[in-house]
């Protein structure tokens, strides 16, 4: 059973764009996000004279669905963050307009500590799909006695509930519905098990997704039309060749590999059928044919 949690958020100078901090209750972290043009003053503030974990980030118009990010550790991520404010010629980043930074309220975080938690999030973020990682190849980082394994573990645990609060997803925990591959590949016919909630079918097409958590999940084994009539929807000039150079979708089968987040019903849609898609209507609930936009309408005039 999920509980809930307190997150405490404070603008340092009163502005919505500006610093900000969050703490959940009980947690030894410590978030600070803030835009690049407030850099000046957030390197001053003593968490940055703190060993911690930071996050560089850039929301791609080309490619909103899919942020750059670069992830990084420091015993003192002020005088990193200087480096990183420089120019590309000078060894900078250019790419950044966000930055984010975890650093711990007390002593107890040791630079060993931050080198795992950097090792994991790297993992984590590639994993997941959710972002351009901008680091190289994720290292692995496990010089740790196993109690303080299962101490940072907590931490990233936090981490991902605090960030997306703040706007960066790309960490969030993603959920595997799909243990096994329900769809019969051989043939046009889908095999609906308890892991399915939605099914969309077309001519050439099966596919199946799952609500979870509030979220839209596409299923494993869910096929994808080969061709694609609307090359200019955002969805299917950025975010379907995204899935297929991520091995998200099987460029050969043209199925799902895995079970993927979705943004929104009509983002799946559209992948899956190559061209713009009314997601609440394409998708269908399994058992009683309702829409998607009959079913959401259902959950609230059943009250």
């Amino acid at each position: 059973m999920a509980h809930g949690k307190s997150i405490k958020m404070f603008l340092t100078d009163g502005l919505p764009n500006g610093i900000l901090t969050a703490e959940i209750i009980n947690w030894t972290g410590h978030v600070l996000s803030a835009p690049r043009t407030k850099l000046a003053e957030l390197i001053k503030r003593e968490e940055c004279s703190r060993t911690g974990i930071y996050f560089l980030v850039s929301f791609d118009p080309e490619n909103p669905m899919y942020p750059k990010v670069y992830i990084g550790e420091s015993d003192d991520i002020a005088n990193r963050l200087k480096q990183h404010n420089r120019t590309e010629e000078s060894g900078g980043k250019d790419f950044w307009e966000k930055v984010c930074i975890v650093t711990g309220k007390d002593q107890n975080i040791t630079k060993a500590h931050i080198k795992y938690l950097e090792s994991r999030l790297m993992n984590i973020a590639k994993t997941n799909g959710q972002c351009q990682l901008e680091n190289g190849t994720a290292h692995s980082y496990a010089r740790l006695p196993e109690s303080d394994i299962a101490d940072m573990e907590y931490f990233i645990e936090q981490i991902q509930v605090v960030l997306p609060v703040l706007g960066y997803e790309f960490l969030k925990e993603v959920k595997h519905p799909s243990m096994s591959n329900s769809l019969n590949h051989h043939t046009s016919q889908i095999e609906f098990s308890e892991n399915t909630d939605f099914y969309l079918t077309a001519k050439d097409i099966n596919a199946k997704a799952k609500i979870i958590d509030g979220e839209f999940y596409v299923l494993a084994g869910s096929q994808v039309r080969k061709a694609v009539t609307n090359l200019k929807h955002t969805y299917t000039k950025n975010l379907r060749p995204q899935l297929f150079e991520s091995n998200v979708i099987d460029s050969n089968a043209f199925t799902f590999n895995q079970d993927y987040l979705f943004s929104s019903p009509s983002a799946a849609s559209a992948v899956i059928l190559g061209r713009a898609s009314n997601g609440r209507k394409e998708w269908k609930q399994v058992g009683t044919n309702y829409t998607y936009e009959e079913w959401q309408q259902n959950q609230v005039d059943d009250i």
